[in-house]
């Protein structure tokens, strides 16, 4: 069993010229034979050709080591300049390799140094041989493929040729040098391309938009004249009640749902109809020499006139001051003020009615109420005069003097029986006496039983007098109570008058419109920086989108 030979680096080297017996020069060109010259198998010698192919047979050892040989050539940092030279020279020995490295191990093992001055001279000049280091000494002759040793002698020049060094021959390090000038040559006109490629499409999708528009802010667009007004909407001081309403009285948290109300319907298309009715808001911006952006066509609907309104018409509420501001902008200076005053107007009349609603729903209940009680107070008082026409005026009175009689007529009568009982405790009573005392008694008897009939029929009965009494208190009753009634509904509508009062709201204008003498609009400098800024998003965005795509679909 053959055992795998360790790879050894050999290196060639030209030993100086030794004098034989026949006063001649031999040139070694190696310390020793290398290891693929030859190998001993089975007890005998063959020599085996690196590139014969071996049919039938299996590797031998050195065969197995090319790879291994070969590694060890790539460890050794050979320039690409030394393997293109191995590779011709491979070419010119009739080899084959399959790599620039198999061409150096190719060379090594046919016993010839690819990098020796002698062997890169062969390469420069075909055909010519090569002195040694000192003239003396001569390339060591080489064998090829055919058998007999090849003998590099010196060659004759030809006369009448120029013999002088080409210019084009450049040394590796100028060579080196010419074609990194000429990479970065390369790299710099890639640049400068990919560079001019940029800068086109930069100028047509930023810079030729934007100057496009800064030429219609500076000069095409319309100046417009803004006018600014403020105005603020307060409640009547609630006197400091003691509802939890009455914290917030006079602060914005009191008057914010109508300022909110009152913006909300100066923006709205209702006020641009009515402020086109009385002003004519349709007409001044359907002028001719306002420019076509901004202009407004004649025969342009409400929804296209509604929006160039809200364009031109600016509302913002401050919740923590409770103040509107209104900036509004038309081309005229003039118009701007007009047009900012009655949109003040439509906003007090707003605020107005606003506070009218409320103050009818805050008294709307109290008067419902006070009617009521008016009603139930007036029948009460008809009911009881009613009664009282089909009565006496007093019945109980009437009982009070029946009852007294009565007891009156009692009292007569017992002193009568008691005159009577004296009168006959005597033996001989008088009899004239007698007789008077028993017809009295009798008279008062029957006195007696008629008062007592009388009162019989007052207090029974649903006629009597007790009864018609009765009803005379209970009318009497309901007609105080719708007094009170009445009395308490005539104090609420009076508080409800007053707290409707304090639902007044009143519009307070703090900075009154007028006329601007310099125009506000267009800011050309500042709308020309934003259309760069939203151009180059754009162009950003674009380019951003367009590499992720490109990436995605190379990869």
């Amino acid at each position: 069993m053959t055992t795998k030979p360790k790879a050894r680096k050999f290196r060639i080297r030209r030993n100086a010229p030794t004098t034989g017996g026949s006063g001649g020069s031999q040139p070694h060109t190696s310390e020793q034979e290398p290891p693929q010259a030859s190998q001993q198998e089975d007890g005998g010698s063959a020599h085996v050709h690196p590139t014969q192919a071996h049919e039938g047979q299996i590797s031998s050892a050195r065969e197995m080591a090319a790879s291994q040989s070969i590694d060890d050539i790539r460890k050794e940092g050979l320039t690409g300049r030394q393997l293109r030279m191995a590779r011709r020279m491979a070419q010119k020995y009739g080899l084959a390799p399959t790599s620039d490295f198999d061409a150096v191990r190719l060379l090594r093992a046919k016993g010839v140094d690819p990098f020796q001055r002698a062997n890169i001279l062969e390469l420069v000049a075909p055909g010519s041989g090569s002195g040694g280091d000192g003239g003396g000494s001569a390339a060591k002759p080489t064998t090829p493929e055919g058998g007999q040793p090849k003998v590099q002698l010196p060659q004759t020049v030809p006369m009448g040729q120029q013999n002088l060094p080409s210019t084009e021959q450049l040394s590796p390090a100028d060579r080196r040098a010419h074609e990194i000038q000429g990479i970065q040559r390369d790299i710099a006109k890639r640049r400068r391309r990919r560079l001019l490629l940029l800068l086109t499409r930069l100028a047509a999708f930023v810079f030729l938009p934007t100057l496009i528009a800064g030429y219609y802010f500076y000069a095409v667009a319309t100046p417009m004249y803004s006018t600014k007004s403020e105005f603020l909407i307060l409640t009547a001081d609630g006197g400091g009640t003691g509802s939890p309403a009455s914290l917030f009285s006079g602060t914005a948290f009191a008057t914010g749902q109508d300022s909110i109300a009152t913006q909300s319907y100066l923006g709205s298309k209702d006020a641009m109809l009515r402020l086109d009715q009385d002003v004519g808001f349709r007409d001044h911006f359907s002028q001719d020499w306002i420019d076509p952006i901004q202009r407004l066509a004649p025969d342009a609907s409400n929804e296209s006139a509604y929006k160039l309104y809200k364009k031109y018409v600016n509302l913002g509420y401050d919740p923590t001051e409770g103040v509107i501001r209104m900036e509004l902008s038309t081309a005229d200076p003039e118009t701007s003020a007009r047009f900012s005053e009655k949109l003040l107007e439509y906003a007090e009349e707003r605020v107005d009615q606003l506070s009218q609603e409320k103050r009818q729903d805050a008294v709307k209940t109290a008067e419902a109420s006070l009617e009521d009680a008016k009603e139930d107070r007036r029948a009460a008082q008809e009911r009881l005069v009613k009664i009282q026409e089909g009565s006496l005026l007093d019945p109980e009175g009437e009982i009070a003097s029946i009852r007294a009689l009565i007891n009156s007529v009692e009292m007569q009568l017992q002193e009568k029986q008691l005159a009577l009982n004296t009168q006959m405790n005597n033996q001989r009573p008088n009899r004239a006496k007698v007789a008077a005392l028993e017809s009295e008694i009798e008279v008062l008897q029957a006195e007696l039983k008629k008062q007592e009939a009388r009162l019989n029929s007052a207090t029974e009965g649903s006629s009597s007098l007790a009864a018609q009494a009765a009803e005379i208190q209970m009318a009497q009753a309901d007609l105080a109570t719708a007094d009170m009634v009445l009395q308490s509904a005539l104090e609420a509508k009076r508080q409800s008058e007053i707290e409707a009062n304090k639902q007044v709201r009143y519009l307070t204008v703090s900075v009154k419109p007028v006329a601007s003498q310099d125009p506000s609009y267009p800011r050309s400098f500042e709308n020309t920086m934003l259309a760069f800024l939203i151009f180059s998003g754009i162009y950003l965005m674009i380019s951003l989108t367009a590499s992720i795509l490109r990436e995605q679909v190379s990869s």
